[in-house]
C-alpha cells in the first residue's frame, strides 16, 4: 500500500482501529455491571465470588495487560503492527469465550488473564499505527478521536451488559466481545496497512517476568489484607514487601539493559514523566470508584443491572464531549492549565461520591459521573498527546505502551487498594450486626454487601435485621473510600501544576512542527521505506 493510498484512507483506518479499541473498553465496563450477579451464589445464577475474587477478576486482566504492553509494542514494531493487532483481537475473542463459560471464580480469573494477553497485543498497536498514518499536524485530532472511543465504550458496555443480564446468564456479557473482535480483525486485515520499526528492539524477558511477579505479589497482599487477613501477617506483609522488593529490582534492571520492557529512562523528560504520573493518579481513583458504584446502585439502591448501566451514561457523555476538544484547550491555555483543571475537577467529583446516601436523588450521582468523565476527557488526551509528541515516530510503540501501562497499573492498584479500604471499613461498620449471627456465618456475611444480603435472604425473616445495617455500613465505607481516592486524584493535579510546562512553553502544534523538521525530514528515505512496506 503506497503512501498516497494511506493518506486517502487515513480516517477509514482510524475508524477500524477504534473498533478494535472498543472491544477492549467494552469488556472493562461491562464487567462492572455484572459484578453483583457474579457474586451471587450458584443457586442464584452466579459464581459465589467473594469481593477479593471479584477484584482479582478485574486485576488478573489489568496486571497481565500492563505487564506485557511494552513487550507487545516491541513485537509489533518487529513483526508488524497489523499482524500483532489481528493476533491480539483473535486472542481477546477466545479469552472472552472462555470467560463466558467459566464454572468457578478461579477459572474466570484465569480466563480474564488470557483476555489481558489479547488486550496487551491490541492496545499499543492502535496508537502506533495512528502515529504512522497521521502527520503531526493531524495527529492530536486523531488521538482525540481515539480517546473519544473510550467514552463510547464506557457508554456501550454497561448498557449492553444490563440488557444481556436482563435476559441471559452472567456469561453473556463476555460474549458481546466476540462479534466485535471478529469484525475488527477482518477490517484490520482488509484496510489497515502493515508497518514496522526499521530498528526494533529486543525483548526483555527478565524484565517482563519481574514486572508481572512484582505487581501480582503487591496486589495479592493488598487484596488479602482487605479480605480480612491481618496486615501484619506473613501472607499480607510478606507478599507486599516481596512485591515492592521485586519491583525495585525490576526498576534497577530496566536502567541497565539496552532494550528494557519498561523504558524508565523515558521519564527523564519532565513533560513525559508529569503526564504519565498524572494519568496514573487519575485512574487510581477511577478504578476504585467504578468498582464500588456498581454495588451501590444495585445492592443499596435496588436498581437492575440495565438501570445501573444506563446511569453510567453521563460518565461516557462527559468524556465523549470533552475528549475531542482537549487538544484545542491545551493549545490555547497550555498543558499545565488544562491538565490541572481536569485533575482538580476529577478529584472534586470523586470526593462528591462521599455525599451519597440511601436516599440521595439519583440525578446527583449522574452529575458526578458526568463531571468525572468530562475531567478525564480533558486530561487524558492531553497527556497522551504530550507523551506521543515527545517521542519520535520510531518510539511510538514505547510511548503508547508507557501511557497505557500507567493507566492499567493504576486501575489495578486503585481497585486493590480502594477495594481493600472498602472491604475493611464495611466489616468494621457492620461488626455489631454481625455479632448477632451464629459464629460460622459471621465471616462469610462480612466479606461483601452481596454476601450479607444473600445470607439474610437465606435466613428468611430471621435475617432481615441485617439489611438496613448492611446498607448503612456500605455507605459509610464508601465515604471513607471515596475521600481516600479523591486525595490521590488531587495529588495528580499537584504533579501537573508543579512539573508540567506552562503556557510559555511550546504548544503541541509547535512541538509537532519541530518533530516534523527534526525527525521526519532528515530521515525521509527511511520514512518512505517504511511506508512502502505498508
Amino acid at each position: 500500500m503506497d503512501s498516497q493510498t494511506i493518506q486517502r484512507r487515513r480516517w477509514i483506518i482510524l475508524s477500524v482501529l477504534v473498533v478494535g479499541l472498543l472491544a477492549i473498553v467494552i469488556d472493562n465496563t461491562v464487567l462492572n455491571v455484572a459484578l453483583k450477579t457474579i457474586a451471587e451464589p450458584a443457586s442464584g445464577g452466579g459464581l459465589g465470588a467473594s469481593q477479593g475474587q471479584l477484584e482479582w477478576a478485574i486485576n488478573s486482566y489489568t496486571l497481565v495487560f500492563a505487564g506485557l504492553l511494552f513487550t507487545f509494542g516491541v513485537l509489533g514494531d518487529r513483526i508488524g503492527r497489523r499482524r500483532m493487532l489481528i493476533a491480539g483481537l483473535v486472542l481477546f475473542g477466545l479469552g472472552s469465550l472462555w470467560s463466558a463459560y467459566s464454572g468457578s471464580p478461579g477459572e474466570l480469573i484465569g480466563a480474564r488473564a488470557a483476555m489481558g494477553l489479547g488486550g496487551a497485543a491490541v492496545m499499543p498497536q492502535t496508537l502506533s499505527i495512528i502515529s504512522q498514518v497521521f502527520e503531526p499536524a493531524e495527529r492530536a485530532k486523531a488521538i482525540g478521536i481515539w480517546a473519544s472511543a473510550v467514552g463510547i465504550g464506557v457508554a456501550i458496555g454497561p448498557v449492553l451488559g444490563g440488557l444481556l443480564l436482563a435476559h441471559f446468564w452472567w456469561g453473556s456479557v463476555f460474549l458481546i466481545n466476540v462479534p466485535v473482535t471478529v469484525l475488527g480483525a477482518l477490517a484490520v486485515l482488509l484496510l489497515v496497512p502493515e508497518s514496522r520499526n526499521p530498528a526494533p528492539g529486543k525483548i526483555d524477558y527478565l524484565g517482563v517476568l519481574g514486572s508481572i511477579v512484582g505487581l501480582v505479589l503487591l496486589v495479592y497482599g493488598i487484596v488479602q489484607g482487605g479480605d480480612g487477613a491481618s496486615w501484619t501477617s506473613a501472607e499480607v506483609l510478606g507478599t507486599i514487601t516481596g512485591g515492592v522488593a521485586v519491583l525495585a529490582l525490576f526498576a534497577w534492571w530496566e536502567t541497565r539493559v539496552a532494550h528494557p520492557s519498561l523504558d524508565i529512562r523515558l521519564f527523564g523528560d519532565r513533560r513525559l514523566s508529569a503526564s504519565v504520573v498524572a494519568v496514573a493518579l487519575m485512574f487510581f481513583g477511577f478504578g476504585g470508584v467504578y468498582f464500588f458504584t456498581s454495588f451501590y446502585l444495585q445492592n443499596v439502591r435496588g436498581y437492575s443491572p440495565l438501570d445501573a448501566g444506563l446511569l453510567t451514561a453521563p460518565f461516557a457523555l462527559g468524556q465523549f464531549l470533552t475528549s475531542p476538544r482537549s487538544a484545542a484547550l491545551v493549545s490555547r491555555f497550555g498543558a499545565k492549565a488544562a491538565g490541572t483543571a481536569g485533575l482538580a475537577v476529577n478529584a472534586v467529583a470523586i470526593a462528591g461520591y462521599s455525599l451519597l446516601g440511601a436516599g440521595t436523588p439519583i440525578w446527583f450521582l449522574a452529575v458526578l459521573f458526568f463531571a468525572q468523565g468530562a475531567s478525564i476527557g480533558v486530561a487524558m488526551p492531553a497527556a497522551t498527546t504530550a507523551v506521543m509528541e515527545v517521542l519520535p515516530r520510531e518510539r511510538a510503540g514505547a510511548g503508547s505502551a508507557l501511557i497505557n501501562t500507567a493507566r492499567q497499573i493504576a486501575v489495578a492498584l486503585g481497585t486493590a487498594v480502594l477495594g481493600s479500604v472498602l472491604a475493611q471499613s464495611y466489616r468494621g461498620h457492620l461488626g455489631p450486626a454481625l455479632a448477632r449471627l451464629p459464629q460460622p456465618a459471621r465471616g462469610p456475611a462480612g466479606t461483601s454487601i452481596t454476601a450479607t444480603q444473600s445470607i439474610a435472604q437465606h435466613l428468611g425473616h430471621a435475617g432481615q435485621f441485617l439489611l438496613a445495617p448492611a446498607n448503612t455500613a456500605f455507605i459509610d465505607a464508601m465515604r471513607v473510600t471515596t475521600l481516600t481516592g479523591a486525595a490521590v486524584a488531587l495529588l495528580g493535579g499537584v504533579v501537573v501544576l508543579r512539573w508540567m510546562p506552562g503556557k510559555g512553553s511550546p504548544t503541541m502544534d509547535e512541538l509537532a512542527e519541530a518533530e516534523l523538521a527534526q525527525v521526519v525530514l532528515p530521515s525521509t528515505g527511511r520514512a518512505e521505506a517504511e511506508l512502502s512496506e505498508m
